[in-house]
């Protein structure tokens, strides 16, 4: 909290230049040819209410930002990888510099060395586990210089694609055309970037609060819609009008997706095991409509009010899926680096329904990761109203 210390360290920083400023506006006054007692009058009443209301200002502000939840938000989390000397020196130099607003979740590695395995918090694994569960915005390698060949940082790179954080690495461990990739600076520190957020602070605030007030403003309206809807599913077949199914989302964090039930409710599948095809004998003929319009996706509205999925992004698969595409598909987990969405820049290009081959998810994924790479507002809106056409002329749906 800001006491009198703060505020006369306030004052102290910035006298010398409202001094200056008062002393050239009194110089003005005099050149121009104004005489007595109003030349130090002025100046003086001027530097007064600036210096009461830049003390004030950054007083106040000095007072919002200390804000347990806010400073939280405002640290950086990092994550280091690495069992010697450099990763401990590049914790210890952060933790005792807290005006860097940096904070170290922890050192990470394999197979750390008997001397270092005292700090380290973990496999680079439980690494990926703990970005599941709490925010790590960067990631730094900090191998030793023998074990930090370009193979095994690549590797390390393709393990960490799915973690929604910047990844680091520092610069001695790159060599060749790696040497001219960016550099980012922490502190007195700079790293190689390896992989970036695909959005930053600011972008990821601008879509959230995007998502939240569309979503809010048109769930009332949809209500009456929702209400026909339910009535229709139970009065076709026995059974609750919602289908719950656990998907993966932001970090591949475990979410459970909401639908309209479109299957007979002993022919469902949870673990989504079969994909859904054409005339499939388990959707019922009220379900066969909701699924051609899309309909039965709309209660994802919920999710996105909930925090677990956004209106536009990549489609969330069937965990079962995910495992499987995640192995044989080269940048499949880069799709988990931004909230899933209802509907996505893949979709309204052609790749709605069943996946029946492995080319068609690549295509899928290669759509997801573009719209990753090029995201704004703008292709927001155009997703969503290409969506809503998508939905009366589609035939991929079923």
């Amino acid at each position: 909290m800001p006491n009198a210390a703060h505020f006369r360290e306030q004052l102290s920083a910035i006298a010398p230049a409202i001094a200056a400023a008062g002393l050239a506006q009194a110089a003005v006054l005099w050149w121009t040819g104004w005489r007595g007692p109003l030349v130090l009058l002025t100046p003086c009443v001027w530097m007064g209410i600036v210096a009461c209301v830049v003390v004030a200002a950054r007083g106040f502000s000095q007072y919002v930002l200390s804000h347990p939840k806010i400073e939280a938000r405002l640290t950086r989390k990092i994550a280091i990888i690495g069992d010697h000397e450099h990763a401990a020196y590049i914790q210890s130099h952060f933790a005792s510099r807290a005006r860097y607003g940096v904070d170290v979740t922890g050192i990470f590695a394999d197979q750390p060395g008997p001397q270092a395995a005292a700090r380290v918090s973990g496999s680079v694994d439980d690494l990926i586990a703990a970005s599941r569960q709490s925010r790590v915005d960067a990631v730094i390698i900090a191998l030793p210089p023998g074990r930090g060949d370009d193979i095994y940082v690549a590797g390390l790179v393709r393990r960490l694609r799915g973690v929604a954080a910047d990844v680091l690495v520092v610069p001695y461990l790159m060599q060749g055309p790696n040497m001219l990739l960016p550099m980012q600076s922490i502190g007195p520190m700079s790293f190689t970037v390896l992989q970036r957020r695909p959005l930053n602070e600011l972008q990821s605030l601008s879509k959230t609060i995007f998502d939240f007030v569309f979503c809010a403003i048109i769930v009332l309206p949809l209500s009456l819609f929702f209400l026909l809807v339910a009535i229709a599913i139970k009065l076709e077949s026995p059974g609750p009008i919602l289908f719950l199914q656990p998907r993966l989302g932001l970090n591949n964090r475990p979410f459970v997706i909401f639908k309209f039930r479109s299957m007979y409710v002993d022919q469902t599948d949870v673990l989504a095991v079969r994909q859904t095809s054409r005339r499939d004998p388990r959707v019922t003929r009220v379900g066969k409509w909701l699924r051609r319009l899309s309909i039965d996706e709309m209660p994802q509205i919920f999710n996105v009010l909930r925090g677990e999925m956004s209106l536009v992004g990549p489609r969330p698969h069937a965990v079962v899926h995910n495992e499987q595409y995640a192995m044989v598909i080269d940048d499949y987990l880069g799709r988990h680096r931004v909230q899933p969405g209802i509907t996505g820049w893949a979709q309204i290009n052609g790749l709605r329904g069943e996946t029946d081959t492995l080319d068609k998810m690549r295509k899928r994924v290669e759509y997801d990761l573009s719209y990753i790479d090029n995201w704004s507002i703008a292709l927001d809106l155009k997703i969503i109203a290409l969506t809503a056409i998508s939905m009366l002329f589609d035939r991929h749906a079923y």
